[in-house]
């Protein structure tokens, strides 16, 4: 049995090490193969059960020692698709600031105020900062050499 324990650990930590996994997603994965290391060890019917409590415990542990995030896992997911969405993300952001403002920023007032209305509005930090740039350069140039 101890055997089958190491196996399953070396099981997740190789899995974790190809990515981030949720503890959903690895509770799956290693459910198959907890319970075809326990049916071949004992043909009971409580196989199901005792693979389940062996899994649990293991997610645990790996928590526990910070090998199993679900927060890295989310965090990790968005900064692999971000690519995708991040130009389609940028013309959005122009959009709606161009519905609510109907020029650039005349000076810095103008400025943090139409980042703020962004920001407000669910768009990320990095991306507010370069539209923004691009939208208002010359007069945000211009306050800053002033400052």
């Amino acid at each position: 049995m101890q055997r089958a324990a190491r196996s399953l650990k070396s099981r997740a930590l190789q899995l974790l090490a190809q990515r981030d996994q949720s503890r959903v997603e690895l509770r799956t994965k290693l459910l198959r193969h907890a319970r075809a290391a326990v049916a071949a060890d004992a043909a009971g019917t409580d196989s199901g059960e005792q693979a389940l409590a062996e899994v649990e415990s293991l997610l645990d542990w790996l928590e526990a020692n910070g090998f199993l995030s679900d927060q890295r896992f989310a965090e990790s997911r968005v900064q692999a698709r971000q690519s995708r969405f991040a130009a389609s993300e940028l013309e959005r952001a122009a959009a709606v600031r161009a519905r609510r403002f109907a020029r650039p920023p005349a000076g810095p007032a103008e400025h943090a105020a139409q980042s703020r209305f962004l920001l407000a509005r669910g768009f990320a930090p990095e991306l507010v900062h370069r539209l923004m740039r691009s939208v208002g350069r010359a007069p945000v140039d211009v306050a800053a050499d002033e400052g």
